[in-house]
């Protein structure tokens, strides 16, 4: 599973870097990329501490 999606992230990075056309563009798409990982991993760890009951990211607080 793991080289699968290996594989998949690559090919993805690849298309991201042929659309990118100057490294302003190339900034501002791994900036957007980033923004978008912050949030899953958000959404993720709320998940987690209210199936679990539990302060999974140390915060002191669950959910």
């Amino acid at each position: 599973m793991g080289l699968f999606w290996d594989l998949i992230q690559q090919s993805q990075i690849r298309e991201q870097r042929e659309k990118a056309t100057s490294l302003e563009e190339r900034v501002a798409q791994l900036e957007r990329e980033l923004q978008q990982t912050k949030s899953l991993l958000h959404l993720l760890v709320v998940r987690l501490e209210k199936h679990f009951s539990e302060d999974v990211d140390g915060d002191g607080r669950i959910g």
